[in-house]
């Protein structure tokens, strides 16, 4: 009991449901004034911001994107394409300065065990999104190095900035060395977009996905209805990624 209580007292403490508090006080006192479609904004603002913190919401959308997405037994190709996700730029770091987040590192784990596997060559995409920061590829090329990975197996991409960027240097690439199988590696929510992405530029992938984060009937605990910071986190990565699949859709281009 005294468990679940201090999990439920953090919960309200901690954003976003202290500010869900003050959206739900804001609407009191609207309605208070008897101003009641102001009141019912904020009444709606705050269940809104509930359901997108909770897992009740964020779970089943990230199920939406992993659906149908399987670990292939026996991948096969010609090079494992990893793609970019973002780095500490300059944190002190064992081998070096910069690291991967956390959403990188699981990729650049995945990318190692399965060139581990099958003795292929690893092609890192990932440039500087915004300037005065480093590049990707480095960054993850070093990592890929400390934990094994031969350096004449590495190759890097660091011009491209968002996922049709990827797939188009990519392309490039491979034409240059002459491969044509790529075995795709990039999380599990990232992975649709990333295959449509390098269908557009032309390329075939054969997807491995890093980092599955829901179970099929996994079922509902009390909890799951607490908002955190983690699952509005999640809410906005998933909406992100739907929001890059509609504009390959109805736009023909992608979305970072």
């Amino acid at each position: 009991m005294g468990f679940a209580l201090k999990k439920i007292v953090s919960a309200f403490l901690l954003p976003p449901v202290c500010f869900v508090l003050l959206l739900i006080v804001c609407a009191a006192f609207q309605t208070r004034r008897r101003r009641r479609a102001m009141a019912t904004a904020f009444m709606f603002s705050a269940v809104l911001l509930w359901a997108l913190s909770s897992s009740v919401v964020s779970t089943p959308l990230m199920a939406s994107l992993e659906r149908g997405l399987t670990i292939p037994a026996h991948p096969t190709g010609d090079v494992i394409v990893l793609l970019g996700s973002g780095v500490y730029d300059g944190v002190p770091d064992l081998s070096g300065s910069s690291a991967p987040t956390e959403t990188m590192l699981a990729r650049v784990v995945t990318a190692v065990r399965l060139q581990r596997r099958l003795g292929l060559p690893v092609l890192i995409s990932g440039g500087t999104v915004y300037a005065g920061r480093v590049p990707e590829a480095p960054v993850a090329g070093r990592f890929l190095a400390d934990l094994g990975v031969p350096k004449d197996k590495i190759l890097l991409e660091d011009k491209s900035r968002d996922t049709i960027e990827n797939a188009l240097f990519c392309k490039r690439i491979m034409a240059e060395k002459g491969l044509k199988k790529p075995i795709l590696v990039t999380s599990t929510f990232h992975m649709r977009r990333s295959i449509e992405a390098f269908r557009k530029a032309g390329l075939e992938v054969v997807p491995v996905p890093s980092s599955f984060q829901t179970v099929p009937g996994r079922s509902l605990i009390w909890a799951d209805w607490l908002p955190s910071a983690g699952d509005l986190g999640a809410t906005a990565t998933i909406l992100h990624e739907y929001l890059g699949l509609a504009f390959y859709t109805f736009l023909g281009k992608g979305a970072t």
